[in-house]
């Protein structure tokens, strides 16, 4: 009986497919994945995978894991800066998208509104503080703060805009205004006037800004996303006051730190802070669609764009699709179940532990931080004369180059998934919520012989950065010869 039930199991599973054969040209297509995406996508992309040896072809992602197309499986500890932050394919989200392309419940696209938008903005604002009760849905967080930009200026009828050196906000045109690096810039401008900048935990120079009153909104992330900054104990409390006194709106960018990923649901909680404008993304699908929203107080919402004449003078074409809602609400509620706000804190705090315990023991080690499970680790150059040179080329070859060493070696050598945070030399980690003590155990002690073979001298691990580092300094001079 067993037999014949196993059978019928299976005769009951047919392989997928779909009426136009996308699936299967997809599947059949699958090697052509770079080819294709240096053709029409963006080669230099393709280009900068296949020199740190990212280029495998993973055909499937489930859980925790990416696996390529011979079956073997990467641990993702980045999981696309945050946006699968309940792991790949998660089952019951998947369930919830799958039941609703089967209904023909309204879209809420333009000028219609599903019930699931109103829910959805519902369970945002239970979630956070008192008096956040209006809610503009996006597409992307980018977009949410482009929302936040004008929804600032409008209520406040100010000009400027004030954020935080090494701020990271998006970078369609109005958030890379704001954003703290410029190398992000370059290229791009004339970018938005009236937009300044502070350094991060300078309040003297917040009010200095302030003083003019003519600042919209100061728009900070609590937590920088692009070195794991923490802020000074006190910072952000006296910020919003600041903000407060001098009637500018006190906005907090929670794009990435959002929705359990600091052990709170959102990371204002962990300072009691109120602001005027909430901006959440990247994680509110669970890695499914895309979708984000800004939310603030009726008050600003009203003064801004509230009257009956201004009621559609900013929309978003596919803001309010019932799938993306509908992927909010179970995302939500995933996490209100599985306990994963509680289970971020916890298990970041033994993640962030195992760090420190390597930091005692690894040179290459400079600093670790982080709160929940968004933790940065700080490289710095070993002692040794070699040791020096070598990271001294990297870092004139291009900054963000030197933690390759690391990143390089736990993909190809021990299938974990980590990712440089950009021009320096920090190694972010943003894993999923649902990760399991033994998969956090696994990048632990993959990190821990990777640097032992580093500070061991091993010369691969060596030479193809320092490979990587002269290419690109032959690379610069040519280029420079050939402006000449």
């Amino acid at each position: 009986m067993d037999e014949i039930a196993t059978v019928s199991a299976d005769q009951a599973a047919p392989p997928l497919t779909d009426p136009l054969g996308v699936l299967a040209d997809a599947q059949a297509r699958a090697d052509e994945t770079l080819t294709l995406a240096a053709r029409h996508l963006d080669p230099s992309l393709v280009e900068v995978l296949r020199i740190l040896g990212f280029d495998r072809s993973y055909r499937s992602a489930r859980g925790s894991y990416l696996y390529d197309a011979d079956g073997r499986p990467y641990l993702d500890m980045h999981t696309g800066e945050g946006f699968a932050s309940l792991g790949h394919g998660h089952p019951d989200v998947k369930a919830v998208l799958q039941t609703m392309l089967d209904t023909d419940l309204v879209d809420g696209v333009q000028i219609h509104y599903s019930v699931l938008s109103g829910m959805l903005a519902e369970a945002l604002c239970a979630r956070l503080p008192d008096g956040l009760d209006a809610v503009f849905f996006a597409s992307t967080g980018a977009e949410a703060v482009d929302s936040a930009m004008k929804f600032a200026r409008a209520a406040t009828r100010r000009p400027r805009l004030l954020t935080c050196d090494s701020g990271y906000h998006g970078v369609t045109l109005g958030p890379l205004s704001l954003v703290g690096d410029e190398f992000f810039k370059e290229g791009f401008g004339p970018l938005l006037p009236g937009c300044s900048r502070v350094p991060f935990g300078d309040l003297d120079r917040l009010e200095a800004e302030l003083r003019s009153r003519d600042v919209a909104a100061f728009i900070v992330e609590p937590i920088q996303g692009r070195l794991v900054t923490l802020p000074a104990p006190g910072y952000l409390q006296a910020a919003q006051e600041l903000c407060r006194r001098h009637g500018t709106l006190f906005v907090v960018d929670e794009v990435q730190t959002g929705l359990g990923r600091t052990g709170r649901w959102f990371a204002l909680e962990h300072w009691g802070l109120e602001p005027d404008i909430v901006t959440v993304g990247k994680a509110l699908s669970g890695g499914y669609m895309p979708v984000a929203a800004m939310v603030t107080r009726r008050s600003v919402f009203q003064r801004a764009v509230g009257t009956l004449e201004r009621s559609y003078v900013h929309q978003s074409t596919y803001g309010r699709n019932k799938l993306s809602m509908a992927a909010g609400l179970a995302s939500l509620r995933v996490i209100e179940r599985d306990g994963l706000v509680e289970r971020s804190a916890e298990l970041g705090a033994t993640i962030l532990a195992g760090l420190r315990e390597l930091q005692h023991r690894h040179e290459l080690i400079g600093e670790v931080r982080g709160s929940g499970l968004m933790l940065g680790i700080e490289l710095q150059a070993p002692r040794s004369r070699k040791a020096q040179l070598a990271v001294k080329l990297m870092r004139m070859a291009s900054e963000g180059l030197f933690p390759q060493l690391v990143v390089i070696p736990l993909h190809r050598d021990h299938g974990v998934i980590t990712m440089a945070a950009g021009k320096n030399d920090v190694i972010k980690l943003l894993p999923p919520l649902t990760l399991s003590d033994a998969e956090a155990q696994t990048f632990l002690a993959a990190l821990d012989l990777v640097l032992s073979d580093c500070e061991a001298g091993v010369g691969k691990n060596w030479s193809v950065v320092r490979d990587i580092a002269t290419a690109t300094l032959r690379r610069g001079g040519q280029g420079r010869s050939g402006e000449r």
